[in-house]
């Protein structure tokens, strides 16, 4: 039952294996994981041959080209993804929508490994998915077939040419705009309730986020090299000012955010989670809370949700099953939250986790790369973490912006359990860049540590088990490098012994990975590697001065006290037994399989109170927070974070 054995944490909502997420509701519209992609054409070598695409498509659609690569760059920072759909079904640099086609091409796999909700009393909720008739799927899951009937084009060509797709992409923005009685104008200003339209929303304020950030687009420009190896450009146009009152004509219904909790720059719905009593005293899916006047809010964790929109609001409405506060939808940037921020989630296998943070879901898969985040989706995830972080004081940085595979094990025996969304593809440097902290050099070449920032696009480690267990992952641009227990790529790989199984390259295994943001001290050079303390070893990457994968930093690190030859790490923040009231069950305080040995230098994240939220039963009147005089810090031990005792370290300033 949850909360009826004291010392058992609440564990996370979604088991990410190699292309096997968990099949959502069987009544429920799904997008699973789409399995092999469908044949494919690859893309004109020519590196500049996208861009003439775009100028083809406006001539031959009437659309401003600018409109044209603005709308593009949100729905896929024109990617191609190989051809691939993503979890919305998206093709192409166009994003248009075949959901049921790849739904249908989709091999559906169980886990069987893990109760999502932590809870061995019943077995975890594995339903079966369907495929949909296409009159059950909304209009923004099926653009493609619609721009298939307004060129001529086959499906299929739009699917995996990219200059096809992208006429499929004009000829729907075209159509919108003369849906809504206005001129196919050269002028940029006069598409924004096409736009609009274009972005599929069924809701008036979510048409408009996306609008808004097309023109976003628009008035700062864009220019990068794409996963093709296509070169493209959009100048800036500043002082465009949009035909914003076009809005009211383009029909999409108006959402009732019941007080939802999200800033004014995004489109935000209400969505409860169930919360309900059942069985014997058992109840779902959150616990009711008063934060953070009873306890800080001190993390927000990034999930990805394994599973697509309708489906993953079903199970949140499933009390059942397990929370999380918020979900971002990945084809327009739509967000719903479930759970209050005052309210505890359980959604991050962590108990003291979940108790100090929001979790925030977002639509997509971690092991398929070309089941990708969109633009659209990474700028509305960004302003609300950025209005959390402002709301709650919570600092926009990687030791507080976690991953949810950042978030610690417990116990021991939880360790390899724990889950690894939103996995190596999720672009940490872009997100951080929306929320306006870009990674960067704050030290000289001796500050002692460095925070790791590879360049998302060219940094492409080999991993596996995308698709089937050790065959390797198609390439693809990564935020995380890989760690040797030397310098030399022949090296083993580091050891996680908290695992307890050898390291490997598969996708899910993040015992060999630091990740873009996340900050580690220095512990040798030797030429292009650097080596840093990582899980109580020297873990060696490459870093090459031409061109790093890492950057000098300054800031407060731990070391054990003198005299002591290794201190114990934790998995949880928790009280000292004397802090417990009489009723309240103590908590062990039990160290993991973990060491800092002597002479060893770990970054500070944060200093945090040994707290424990008591929270077992369905109303709140027995619910208090205990909180002790232990101190901990939170550090960066491995990928993920630990904690120490405060009382076991001497804390230093890194060199500047």
């Amino acid at each position: 039952m949850r909360g009826s054995a004291p010392d058992s944490p609440s564990t996370p909502g979604h088991r990410h294996l190699r292309r096997a997420a968990v099949p959502l509701a069987a009544a429920a519209l799904l997008l699973p994981l789409f399995g092999a992609a469908p044949a494919r054409s690859a893309p004109d070598p020519s590196p500049g041959r996208l861009q003439s695409a775009f100028a083809s498509a406006s001539a031959a659609y009437h659309v401003p080209q600018s409109v044209l690569l603005a709308v593009s760059y949100l729905q896929s920072r024109w990617d191609y993804h190989g051809g691939a759909p993503s979890v919305s079904g998206g093709y192409g640099p166009m994003h248009l929508t075949d959901a049921r086609t790849a739904i249908a091409a989709t091999e559906h796999f169980a886990d069987g490994t893990e109760d999502a909700r932590g809870d061995s009393s019943r077995p975890a909720p594995h339903p079966e998915s369907k495929v949909p008739a296409d009159s059950a799927l909304p209009a923004r899951l099926k653009t493609l077939p619609r721009a298939a009937r307004l060129t001529g084009i086959p499906a299929a060509k739009l699917r995996t040419d990219p200059a096809a797709n992208i006429s499929g992409g004009a000829a729907l923005l075209a159509a919108a705009q003369r849906g809504l009685g206005e001129p196919l104008s050269a002028d940029p200003a006069d598409w924004y309730g096409a736009v609009a339209r274009f972005s599929g929303a069924d809701d008036t304020a979510t048409a408009a986020a996306y609008a808004h950030d097309v023109y976003d687009v628009l008035r700062t420009g864009e220019r990068r090299t794409t996963d093709a190896g296509q070169r493209v450009a959009l100048a800036a146009e500043p002082g465009l000012a949009p035909r914003t009152a076009q809005l009211s004509r383009t029909g999409p219904r108006t959402v009732k955010d019941d007080g939802a909790q999200c800033p004014k720059s995004v489109s935000c719905e209400w969505l409860p989670a169930a919360y309900a009593q059942f069985g014997d005293d058992d109840y779902g899916n959150h616990d009711l809370g008063d934060r953070p006047a009873s306890q800080a809010i001190k993390y927000i964790v990034i999930h990805d949700t394994e599973g697509a929109w309708d489906g993953v609001l079903n199970l949140i409405q499933d009390p059942t099953y397990v929370s999380w506060n918020y979900t971002v939808r990945s084809t327009d940037g739509l967000i719903a939250q479930h759970v209050k921020a005052k309210d505890v989630a359980w959604h991050a296998g962590n108990w003291d986790v979940n108790a100090r943070s929001i979790g925030i879901e977002h639509e997509g898969f971690l092991a398929d790369p070309d089941a990708w985040f969109t633009e659209a989706m990474y700028r509305s995830s960004a302003r609300l973490v950025t209005y959390l972080s402002s709301r709650y004081g919570i600092p926009l940085d990687r030791q507080h912006i976690l991953g949810h595979d950042n978030v610690p094990g417990p116990t021991a025996s939880t360790i390899a359990g724990m889950h690894t969304d939103p996995g190596p593809y999720w672009d940490w440097a872009h997100y951080f860049q929306l929320l306006g902290h870009p990674f960067k050099k704050t030290a000289g070449r001796q500050g002692g540590l460095v925070t790791i920032r590879p360049d998302y696009a060219t940094n492409q480690p080999a991993y596996t088990g995308c698709t089937t267990a050790g065959e390797p992952c198609a390439a693809h641009a990564s935020s995380e490098v890989r760690l040797y227990s030397d310098h030399d790529v022949n090296a083993p790989l580091i050891t996680d012994v908290g695992r307890g199984t050898p390291p490997t390259t598969d996708v899910n295994d993040v015992s060999s990975r630091a990740a873009t943001g996340q900050q580690y001290a220095v512990a040798d050079h030797w030429g292009d590697w650097t080596a840093i303390w990582y899980l109580g070893q020297k873990a060696w990457f490459q870093n090459p001065a031409k061109h790093p994968t890492a950057v000098s930093a300054k800031g407060r690190v731990i070391t054990p006290k003198e005299g002591l030859t290794s201190i114990p790490v934790y998995g949880r923040a928790y009280p000292e037994k004397s802090a417990y009231p009489a009723g309240v069950p103590v908590q062990s305080v039990v160290p993991l399989p973990y060491t800092v040995p002597a002479g060893q230098k770990y970054v500070i994240g944060d200093e945090m109170p040994g707290e424990y939220y008591y929270s077992v039963t369905f109303t709140p009147d027995s619910h208090q927070v205990v909180r002790g005089d232990d101190l901990y810090y939170e550090i960066q031990y491995g990928h993920r974070v630990e904690f120490v005792r405060a009382a076991d370290v001497t804390v230093e300033n890194s060199a500047s």
